[in-house]
Order: C-alpha cells, then sequence, then structure tokens
C-alpha cells in the first residue's frame, strides 16, 4: 500500500452506504426487524457497532447468538433489505456532498463509487440524488446475496477504470474498505459516521477521520 504521507492520490473510489449516504437510522431499524423475527431484544447503534464485522453471517451469528444455516441467512437477507428500502426514502446525504464531490471534480481529478449494495438499485438511487456526473463509473453489488468482501469488487472497478493502485484512494466506513484497499495496492482512509466504532476502525492502521471534509484533506496531505 502506497502512503498518503509521500503520494497525492489522482483518483478516488468511494463508498456509499455510511460514507456518502447517511443511513445509519435506517441500518439498526432494518437490523431490529431481523431481531423481532428471530426473538431477539432490539439493539441500538452502539451495539450494532459493537458486533459489526465480515462476513456478514458471523455478524449475525453474534447478533442472534445461534448458528445460522443458508435457509437462515437467506430469511435474514430478505427481511434486512426490505426493511431497509422501505426507509431508504428518509436517508440523506453526507454532510458537505454534493459540494465536496464537486470540489474534488474542480481539481481536474476523478471519483468513482463502489458499494455493496444491489447495482440496479444503486446507480438510480445516485441519479436520483443528483451525484451521477461525478462519478466515471458505478458499481453495486450484481449478486443476488450480499455479506462478503469487498476485495474482489474493488480489484474488477478499478481494472474496468484502468487506474494504477498507486493513484487511488478508497474511502469508506468499516475495516472490509481497509481490507479491501490493502489487497488491491490502494491508500485508504476511513470514517467514523457509519457502522463501525473509530476504536475498530483504527486496527486497520489508516487514517481515521470524522468527516469527508476530513478525509478530502487527509488525501491532499493538508493534515498530519
Amino acid at each position: 500500500m502506497t502512503s498518503l504521507a509521500t503520494r497525492v492520490p489522482r483518483h478516488i473510489v468511494w463508498d456509499w452506504n455510511g460514507t456518502l449516504l447517511s443511513d445509519n437510522h435506517a441500518v439498526v431499524e432494518a437490523v431490529n426487524v431481523v431481531c423481532t423475527a428471530f426473538e431477539r431484544d432490539h439493539i441500538d447503534i452502539d451495539e450494532w457497532r459493537s458486533l459489526f464485522g465480515r462476513p456478514l453471517q458471523k455478524c449475525y451469528e453474534r447478533l442472534l447468538r445461534r448458528s445460522l444455516d443458508e435457509q437462515d441467512w437467506a430469511r435474514i437477507d430478505v427481511l434486512y433489505h426490505d426493511a431497509y428500502r422501505d426507509l431508504l426514502h428518509s436517508c440523506r446525504l453526507a454532510d458537505g456532498v454534493p459540494n465536496l464531490l464537486a470540489d474534488w471534480a474542480g481539481t481536474g481529478r476523478s471519483q468513482s463509487l463502489l458499494s455493496m449494495w444491489f447495482h440496479d438499485e444503486l446507480v438510480p438511487l445516485v441519479s436520483s440524488m443528483g451525484l451521477d456526473g461525478y462519478f466515471s463509473r458505478v458499481d453495486g453489488l450484481r449478486e443476488d446475496l450480499g455479506g462478503g468482501s469487498k476485495a474482489e469488487h474493488l480489484v474488477r472497478h478499478m481494472d474496468a477504470l484502468e487506474l494504477d493502485p498507486r493513484d487511488v484512494v478508497l474511502i469508506g466506513d468499516v475495516l472490509d474498505d481497509a481490507h479491501a484497499a490493502q489487497r488491491a495496492g490502494t491508500d485508504c482512509v476511513l470514517l467514523t459516521t457509519g457502522v463501525m466504532s473509530r476504536t475498530a476502525l483504527e486496527e486497520a492502521g489508516c487514517p481515521v477521520v470524522d468527516s469527508i471534509s476530513e478525509a478530502l484533506a487527509r488525501v491532499d496531505g493538508r493534515t498530519g
């Protein structure tokens, strides 16, 4: 992995959920729909942050305090995503978006979006929020069942854009983003605005910040 201290990236790969989209309330409410279905007490964002991790099936096993077979996991996937979709209308863009995306684009550098949300739903959602013009590529999950790692998706995303990993930084909100970046040979900056605690994020060894404006400052080398 390259160092932000010595090289300023030319391209940002943005994460979506918890990064550009502020959706923690929708995530927790959707998780609590799963809790109800499996007769588990409801949780809050702090408890979800203490449990969250990938692979997601293991995360839900910790949440529900039981092992999960394929049928259970398929049921959870439907319960969660149906509930989350019902709440998407209440989600808003993160502070500073889209102005900060416009500022980055104004420097002549490029940016793209890589999400683990379903591709066929992600593209029109991004467009409806007026952001599609900022991205050279938008990629979401093209598989029926989510919950896996972002690493292979990131490699394919960068290959499609013909990017040199040394010119790229991934900005996300979970450890899986950092692991994906490390595997792809890119830098990473993590935000505390999503579903993982600062303490957990700091385990990755990359910069951890509290806002998109701070993340961009780190990318440009304007902070220590």
